[in-house]
């Protein structure tokens, strides 16, 4: 009753600096859990314990507010609104920028957001949170996978995004880069932003910013986890028994005029077949289960264990229970006049597949000192080294292995094939007979220094080495009854790189009368590149090849090669940003590049492009009670593409040897020179033109913000390594043709669904689509004719061979329309073409009665239509974080001849359990058995669309009181979920992203700081 009758009420309105009541702000006693939220007039009332307290109010879209009680009971509160996210800052090309002064279409995540889900690499960071960004899926316990911003641009080009670590352009792998390293990502998609890189810039940049030490105290940062690896999808194949009514099916449809109680087991025969009648069906005499194994196709290896009861399950044997480790400790701090962040890593990973491993050891120094006023030196070094020389189980053969077969010899050695069938091989017997050593090493480095100069001028130097050494050893054993006969194969292989970069900044920031923002920035680049490559090979080695690959030179069959290259380059480029008001913005950049892989005609390309920005929402005009923030930027520019071989422009002499009899009749070995490839002194960077259209907006007090991006780009001279005549001696040359438009939309949204000091709540949503077209191809023409063969035109003939068509995406397909499987009434109509009831019915488009070009047809794409990822994030109890991704590719196909029933040798292997035709089960969407293709030539295609719950992560953040005693910053557990399943429409064989085994992985770990 006291402590009640000493409690203080407190009330009074809460508005924004327009005078408007703000209505849900979050009211709490600081350092309590006691609050309140205001009403629907901005109201609120509560009750402290005494007039020393402090009470806090926050609100999204708005800074927030401590006050002190200080005697009042009636509080009269304004909110300022927040820009927060407006002023963050995003790295773009040589520099950093307010998010609100961009003008080009830049997105960041950060690493430390998605922490929790314990990232293995950078393309699992990147993986669904950046729209328009494609990142490919691993399968292997390498976490390696593909990137591509904003579709395909090219035909032959490589078309990887160029990778920029720390300012500085990066050759090197994303394996070597730790995650746990990372501070944030920032993807540059437009031609505006990514100008400044120029000749390599044509499939977008990816800016990798990394940790660097913090204002405080040196702080100590232990992450460690472990997981679980395990198969995330079965496809199972036939067991034991199922494999034996399977391999009976194969017969029966094979042999479709015999009896087919033919190849039932004599122990299941009907009465009205006696074991007399069955035996005589074919002759046989003599033990029935012998006689009805053989009509099955069984091998005496098979025979023999089914009469003895022994079967091996391949899919067991193939796949496991894999186990993650991984262990990374950094030390970090910053004063005023040092900064330094330390790092050390290790990842342990085995796959899901017996055998499959992957381990490295990665380590970052970062360390920045100002030495004098004007003068600041730092270095960022990485070093890592990656072994990946495990050799796995081979997955792919189980499918035909036997499960009455035997994985071992009479005298424990593996067997070539369970069943003694060289179509089915052994899936141990890679693992079991190689010794592999792969080990790659690399260094890389930054050293840079800062000058400040008169007039607000920098001056940067920066000098980029790299190092990296390969090693690949690999012996494959004469013990292998598959390589026996060739005395045992060993391999050794050396590569050594060498490559530098120097790059001289000039920057120069200044504002004039508070209203004009001025950001000048001038690069002089030059690079070098230097590789040594030895590849020693021999097999037969005599008396043995025990030794493998540490004595290579005892065998007979040596070959010994070597290819070493040399590139350079050049760049300048200048960058001019201005602002008027933070409200007008402009950036223009013009990049020359220079590269000694082109022609002799066309060393250098440029590069120009500018961008445009208008903040609308801070015109006076512009007047919206639910609009926060609006802006439009516009943006036009030209990249380019290098990324072919450093000497496919000039010719080459190969030297080789030929055997020669000359006149006496003496055999006799001579050496000869030959050009081995056509020259082009004309060859030129790929260019790629962009347009890019973008709106950011934030509305309902920022509780939701986003961004629109719609582009169209278009490629033009295009690399292309093009067919030649056999009279020109040559084959191909790589010649500069075609054009490719890419055209697309991207949504990014962001929501603050709850904010309450006890739970919050936020989603993003992304959306993208991307359109592609080949607008032209090698610029030839054909004429055009009318039904009475008169020439009425002319247009540029397709690439019939590489299934490229003008006017077509690169993914289109161009096959033969399925129309179904033909049934046992069609018989007739299948005999026509050659095929039988059960064989996949294929529409005849100009009914002539064969299958030919002229009855394909377009049938949809192999790349997905549009993509949309969903990203929820909750903090529940101010200790407990949750999230989980799910992502989807939509609408498009994928080859799925696994309907087809067939591989050539159904009758001698097994397959996966999957439906198939029979005259009693007369499906329409699969084949029957050992099915046939007549004279036609097509695939199967079924719809690859799906959904991913990606990932699922829950946190527990201890409380402050316990780690304060226990000498620690902070600390926290935390537990993952990745591939946690995935739907697909139609899809059902593996996963339908890649069709291959895929891992789901479970990891816990612990994140401390000291």
């Amino acid at each position: 009753m006291l402590a009640k009758a000493s409690e203080i009420t407190i009330g009074g309105k809460v508005t924004d600096n327009k005078g408007q009541s703000l209505i849900g702000v979050n009211i709490v006693v600081k350092g309590t859990t006691v609050g309140t939220t205001t009403d629907e007039n901005g109201g609120f009332s509560l009750k402290v314990g005494n007039q020393d307290q402090v009470l806090v109010f926050s609100f999204v879209g708005f800074q927030t507010k401590e006050v002190e009680l200080k005697n009042q009971t009636r509080l009269e509160v304004v909110l300022l609104e927040s820009d927060k996210t407006l002023e963050e800052i995003v790295v773009v090309g040589y520099g950093t920028q307010k998010k609100r002064d961009l003008t080009g279409a830049v997105a960041q995540i950060s690493a430390t957001r998605l922490e929790n889900e314990n990232p293995a690499s950078v393309q699992d960071i990147l993986r669904g949170n950046i729209a328009g960004l494609n990142v490919g899926y691993s399968t292997s316990a390498k976490p390696a996978s593909s990137l591509q911003v904003r579709g395909s641009n090219s035909l032959n080009a490589n078309g990887d995004p160029l990778i920029v670590l720390d300012g500085i352009i990066y050759y090197g792998q994303l394996l070597d880069i730790n995650p746990n390293d990372i501070q944030t990502i920032d993807v540059l998609k437009d031609a505006s932003s990514a100008a400044v890189y120029g000749a390599k810039a044509a499939n977008g940049v990816i800016l990798i910013t990394t940790k660097s030490g913090q204002s405080g105290k040196a702080m100590i940062t232990l992450n460690t986890n472990t997981g679980i690896t395990t198969l995330a999808h079965d496809q199972p194949l036939y067991n034991a028994n199922d494999f034996l009514y399977f391999r009976a099916d194969v017969q029966r449809s094979m042999n479709a005029n015999q009896n087919p109680l033919k190849y039932t087991n004599p122990n299941a025969l009907p009465s009205s077949m006696p074991l007399k009648d069955w035996l005589a069906l074919d002759g046989a005499t003599g033990d029935p289960t012998t006689t009805w194994l053989n009509r099955l196709n069984l091998s005496q290896v098979e025979i023999d264990n089914y009469k003895a009861g022994r079967t091996i399950d391949w899919y067991r044997k193939v796949f496991q229970q894999g186990v993650q480790q991984d262990y990374n400790v950094s030390v970090s701090g910053k004063n005023d006049d040092i900064s330094y962040y330390i790092s050390m890593g290790y990842m342990d990973n085995q796959g899901i597949v017996v055998g499959d491993r992957y381990r490295t050891f990665r380590s970052r120094l970062n360390l920045d000192a100002r030495i004098a006023k004007f003068l600041k030196i730092g270095i960022n070094t990485q070093f890592s080294s990656r072994d990946d020389g495990y050799v796995p189980m081979t997955w792919s053969n189980m499918v035909n292995a036997s499960p009455w077969g035997s994985e071992f010899d009479d005298k424990g050695n593996q067997r070539l094939s369970p069943q003694d069938d060289q179509i089915a091989l052994n899936p141990a017997l890679a693992k079991a007979y190689t010794n592999r050593l792969s080990i790659n090493n690399t260094l890389i480095s930054t050293i840079y220094s800062v000058v400040t100069l008169p007039f607000g001028i920098t001056y940067q130097a920066n000098f980029s080495p790299r190092l990296e050494l390969y090693r690949y050893f690999n012996h494959q054993s004469a013990d292998s009854p598959q390589w026996a006969q060739a005395g045992g194969y060993a391999q050794r292989e050396q590569l050594d790189i060498y490559s530098w970069q120097i790059d001289n900044l000039f920057k120069w920031k200044r504002t004039f009368g508070k209203s004009h923002d001025l950001d000048i920035t001038f690069l002089a680049n030059m690079e070098k590149y230097q590789s040594w490559q030895n590849r020693i090979e021999n097999s037969g080695f005599d008396p043995s090849d025990q030794l493998g690959f540490h004595n290579i030179g005892t065998g007979r069959n040596p070959i010994v090669t070597s290819n070493d290259e040399y590139g350079t380059a050049d760049a300048l480029m200048g960058r001019l940003f201005y602002s008027f008001k933070s409200r007008y913005m402009l950036t223009l950049s013009l990049r020359r590049d220079g590269y000694s892989a082109f022609g002799q005609k066309n060393p250098r390309a440029t590069f120009p492009a500018a961008a445009l920005g208008w903040v609308i929402s801070d015109e006076k005009f512009f007047n919206s009670s639910w609009l926060n923030y609006l802006k439009l930027r516009f943006s036009y520019g030209f990249n380019g593409n290098r990324d072919i071989g450093r000497y496919v422009a000039i010719s080459d002499l190969v030297a080789g040897k030929y055997l020669h009899v000359s006149p006496t009749g003496t055999l006799k070995q001579v050496s000869m020179l030959y050009v081995n490839r056509m020259s082009n002194e004309n060859l030129q960077w790929e260019k790629k033109s962009s347009l890019n259209i973008g709106v950011d907006f934030s509305m309902l007090r920022n509780r939701i913000s986003g961004s629109i991006e719609t582009y169209t780009m278009t490629s033009t001279n295009l690399l292309v390594q093009r067919s030649l005549p056999d009279v020109t001696g040559f084959k191909t040359v790589w010649a500069n043709l075609g054009e490719i438009r890419n055209r697309g939309i991207e949504l990014n949204l962001t929501s603050v669904n709850i904010n309450t000091p006890l739970v919050t709540w936020k989603s993003t949503l992304n959306v993208s689509m991307n359109r592609n077209k080949i607008i032209s191809l090698y610029g030839d023409r054909q004429n055009i004719l009318d039904s009475q063969g008169k020439v009425i035109g002319t247009r540029e003939p397709n690439d019939i061979t590489n299934k490229w068509f003008i006017g077509q995406p690169l993914d289109v397909i161009w096959d033969i329309k399925i129309l179904g499987v033909y049934q046992k009434n069609e018989a007739e109509m299948a005999q026509k073409y050659g095929v039988k009831p059960g064989d996949f019915k294929l529409q005849d488009v100009n009914n002539d009665g064969k299958y030919t070009d002229a009855d394909r047809q377009f049938l949809g794409y192999t790349e997905p239509r549009f993509r949309w990822t969903l990203r929820n994030e909750f903090r529940l109890f101010r200790r407990f974080d949750l999230s989980f991704m799910m992502y989807s590719y939509w609408g498009h196909k994928g080859s799925f001849n696994t309907a087809k029933n067939q591989n050539g040798y159904m009758d001698r292997v097994n397959a996966y359990m999957q439906p198939y035709w029979t005259a009693e089960n007369p499906i329409n969407d699969y084949a029957r058995l050992s099915s046939s293709d007549g004279s036609a030539s097509y695939s199967v295609y079924r719809d690859r669309s799906f959904v991913r719950l990606e990932n699922i992560s829950v946190a527990y953040n201890l409380p402050a009181t316990l780690f304060g005693r226990l000498g620690l910053k902070n600390a926290k557990a935390y537990f993952s979920v990745r591939n946690v399943a995935v739907y697909s429409r139609e899809w059902s064989f593996w996963d339908p992203e890649n069709s291959a085994p895929t891992p789901r992985t479970a990891t816990l770990g612990i994140n401390v700081s000291l």
